[in-house]
């Protein structure tokens, strides 16, 4: 199986970005997405942007991420 996040486009310098997740910036590949623009959100996969989504659908599968990591916690310390 294979995740990919979303991650927030803070800066661009030829095809290497400068993502967030999280709080946390990152390097990433944007050479299979060049559409993508400061301020968009791409799905990371293994350091490389593979698709440009809507903010949208950024927030909404951030919030489902969380509350999984949420109820990991729960069933850890329980």
């Amino acid at each position: 199986m294979c995740l990919a996040i979303p991650a927030k486009v803070k800066s661009i310098d030829g095809v290497e970005a400068e993502v967030e997740v999280g709080g946390v910036s990152r390097k990433a590949s944007i050479m299979l997405t060049p559409e993508a623009r400061v301020g968009d959100y791409v799905l990371l996969h293994t350091g490389y942007a593979i698709n440009v989504i809507d903010e949208e659908e950024a927030q909404e599968t951030l919030k489902i991420f969380q509350e999984i990591a949420e109820a990991e916690d729960r069933e850890s310390s329980g």
